[in-house]
């Protein structure tokens, strides 16, 4: 059907996909939701999620001679951010120089909370997860944040990407 996800998901460390519920992440909303009307030949379902901003669309499909059913929803940009530990926090609270050897934390900002329930509730349900994030740097740092934060409720997640080049029917078909 899509030949650019079934490629990938017929040759991830020469394994077939092992699911019957596939989580798909998206960078954005509309992403989202032009990718799944595009896979879903325009039968896909919205729900909401926690964030009024990233809806939650469904399908169902033949795809590697498997029924799958997908839920795709989004992030909005990145999820996570990074932050000095406490003593390294405030302006003028050490040497500068001090900061190249200081620990980092990420952490989930309060206004992408919401986001990350939603991915923490619905990869509970699955048994894949593919990252249909932008395919450049920033893509797949948002990528690795949404394996992290999913991979921290079910460590056995099987992971995807999806690699395109635009939100096009042929160019998700190709």
């Amino acid at each position: 059907m899509i030949s650019v996800l079934s490629r990938t998901m017929s040759s991830v460390r020469g394994r077939r996909l092992q699911a019957r519920q596939v989580l798909c992440v998206a960078e954005k909303n509309d992403a989202a939701k032009a990718i799944a009307e595009i896979m879903s030949a325009g039968r896909s379902r919205r729900r909401e999620g926690f964030s009024k901003f990233n809806k939650i669309y469904e399908y169902e499909c033949n795809m590697l001679g498997q029924n799958i059913y997908f839920v795709m929803t989004s992030v909005s940009g990145h999820l996570l951010e990074l932050e000095f530990k406490a003593p390294f926090q405030k302006w003028r609270s050490c040497n500068p120089v001090t900061l190249f050897d200081a620990e980092v934390e990420k952490y989930c900002p309060e206004n992408y909370v919401d986001i990350k329930r939603t991915l923490e509730r619905e990869v509970r349900k699955c048994q894949a997860l593919v990252i249909w994030t932008d395919c450049d740097r920033e893509g797949e740092n948002i990528g690795f944040e949404i394996i992290q934060v999913c991979k921290a409720v079910k460590p056995n997640l099987q992971v995807l990407r999806a690699r395109f080049s635009e939100i096009t029917p042929n160019s998700i078909r190709q």
